[in-house]
């Protein structure tokens, strides 16, 4: 299999990650230019994952996409979710945890994208295509209003995830 797909996601994946390194390489401040960058970014990713990709394979199989897909809708709803409030060390600490537990799902042996790749095989010239021309998605600056942070918690809680936990265990 030429596997361009998960190329394609796999390399993005890394750019993105880079943004959110270059917005906080200084350990006092994070850069807010290369974290806005990295919100619209991520948020496009997703775009492209659940308006393109996913849509593609679940056509292919149905019953297969409708068992594999809940999870990684609700990490996305964590991650959208995530990048709403004004972010703060703590902040960046989850969504490093979440987008790499998140990441490797999807790029590992038999992940997401392998299982995508091989439904979607012949379709992967006009696949392209549309992710290629996928718009940003509009965003807001971030909200410093304690509810950004509180809805962002409740959405990691529907994803088997929690804020408090993670910023525990993490040493990053």
């Amino acid at each position: 299999m030429n596997k361009r797909l998960y190329q394609f996601f796999a390399d993005d994946h890394h750019r993105i990650d880079n943004l959110l390194n270059k917005a906080t390489e200084q350990a006092s401040e994070i850069d807010l230019n290369y974290y806005h960058q990295f919100r619209t970014q991520l948020l496009k990713h997703i775009k492209m994952e659940e308006k393109i990709l996913f849509p593609a394979a679940k056509k292919a199989n149905p019953a297969l996409m409708k068992e594999l897909l809940p999870q990684y809708r609700l990490e996305h709803g964590a991650l959208t979710a995530l990048m709403v409030p004004t972010p703060t060390p703590s902040l960046i600490k989850v969504i490093r945890y979440l987008l790499k537990k998140h990441n490797l799902k999807e790029e590992g042996l038999d992940g997401l994208y392998d299982i995508c790749e091989g439904l979607t095989q012949g379709q992967t010239q006009e696949l392209l295509v549309q992710l290629i021309a996928t718009k940003e998605v509009p965003i807001h600056p971030p909200n410093s209003a304690p509810y950004a942070l509180e809805v962002a918690r409740r959405a990691l809680v529907r994803a088997g995830y929690d804020f408090d936990e993670i910023v525990r265990r993490t040493n990053d």
